[in-house]
């Protein structure tokens, strides 16, 4: 009877461990934020705006923050190559270095930085240092007659052409310069790395198509042919490449991640950015995927594309936009609880602006209430 009452009260502790055990895969996502440049205030321009930011990183739960300190050529960081002239600005308003300071207060709470930065993009400025010394030939073009400046524009912006060798050396400096300046960084996100998705059918300045002939010996280039395509996804890769050869080479155990288009089809067809074979070759750390949809259903659609693409979810970032729904929050409160319930890496939102203009946005991140279940499986 004793040895039959202890096997009993074995198996009912046993149980009672299974049943309040937390169940496997139940953690929540981390959650991540994006910081713009082009923020009003601009957050690395004020001391307080800096003591802001951290402390609503530290109450929504936000544990990395990516912040934008290079954007259309200009610096918001010290460099010789790039504009540094935000950077001074902000340095004079703050008495230091606002993104050293910032990196120090958000570490005191366990916050990481990482730094975000539009690459292949010139925004509308004409007056980029890249543009000045090099002119418009390092701009990626169609064979469209080119007249003017303005011609090279592309969704009302200027790209710069990733095979063009100065670009991709210049770019991967610029890195190398954040890198070096800021020991304490956490990370490095390179965002606008790929061809222009609008009318796709770029890369044809002279230097590129004649380092594609010399390379392949082909010298008919047509749109449709594999090798020209191959060609152009080499150069974006090539220039991922590139840079995080350099940012390691200054720091080994930096994190260097890029953002991605969705859907995948659109980032590999369109733009060249085949950001499932940078995850699957473990040549970047994560990828932070832009599942910017204007309603729940196309969110999930975006959501149920990422995992179609991934081995592992778990190197994925999914950025949730907030700038669609200034004037509908309860959609994005929609969208970041479907998000958690996938569990990605992280959940990153999609930007901190967006939630100064309208608070509402920010709830889902100030509450402590776990997010319902969704019926539709992922």
């Amino acid at each position: 009877m004793k040895e039959s009452a202890a096997s009993t009260l074995a198996f009912l502790f046993f149980f009672l461990f299974l049943f309040l055990a937390p169940a496997q895969g139940s953690e929540v996502p981390r959650r991540g934020l994006f910081v713009s440049a082009i923020e009003n205030p601009l957050v690395l321009s004020d001391r307080q705006s800096i003591e802001v930011l951290v402390d609503f990183a530290k109450k929504a739960r936000i544990q990395v923050l990516f912040v934008q300190i290079y954007r259309s050529n200009r610096a918001w960081f010290p460099s010789a190559l790039a504009d540094s002239t935000p950077y001074e600005s902000c340095f004079k308003k703050v008495g230091e270095d606002p993104f050293s300071l910032l990196i120090k207060k958000a570490h005191t709470h366990g916050i990481q930085v990482h730094a975000w930065m539009n690459l292949l993009s010139l925004s509308t400025n004409e007056e980029a240092p890249l543009l000045k010394k090099y002119g418009p030939e390092i701009l990626t073009r169609n064979l469209q007659e080119k007249k003017t400046l303005a011609d090279y524009k592309i969704d009302n912006q200027y790209f710069l052409e990733p095979g063009d060798l100065r670009v991709q050396d210049t770019l991967s400096k610029i890195v190398g310069e954040v890198v070096r300046a800021y020991p304490a960084l956490d990370g490095i996100q390179l965002d606008y790395i790929r061809y222009p998705d609008v009318h796709p059918s770029y890369g044809y300045t002279q230097r590129n198509m004649d380092r594609f002939k010399q390379s392949t010996g082909i010298y008919q280039i047509s749109e449709d042919s594999p090798a020209w395509k191959q060609w152009k996804y080499a150069q974006v890769t090539g220039l991922v490449r590139r840079i995080v050869r350099k940012a390691r080479s200054i720091r080994p155990n930096i994190q260097v991640s890029t953002t991605g288009l969705m859907s995948y089809s659109r980032a590999s067809l369109e733009s060249f950015q085949d950001w499932r074979a940078w995850l699957q070759t473990n040549l970047v750390d994560f990828v932070t995927l832009m599942c910017y949809g204007n309603n729940l259903d196309e969110f999930k659609k975006q959501l149920e594309d990422a995992v179609r693409n991934t081995v592992d979810l778990k190197k994925v970032n999914i950025a949730v936009g907030t700038y669609k729904f200034l004037k509908t929050p309860e959609v994005f409160q929609q969208q970041f609880s479907a998000c958690e319930e996938a569990k990605p890496r992280s959940c990153v939102v999609f930007y901190y602006g967006n939630l100064l203009e309208n608070p509402e946005l920010a709830q889902p991140l100030l509450s402590n209430v776990i997010p319902q279940r969704h019926s539709r499986e992922l």
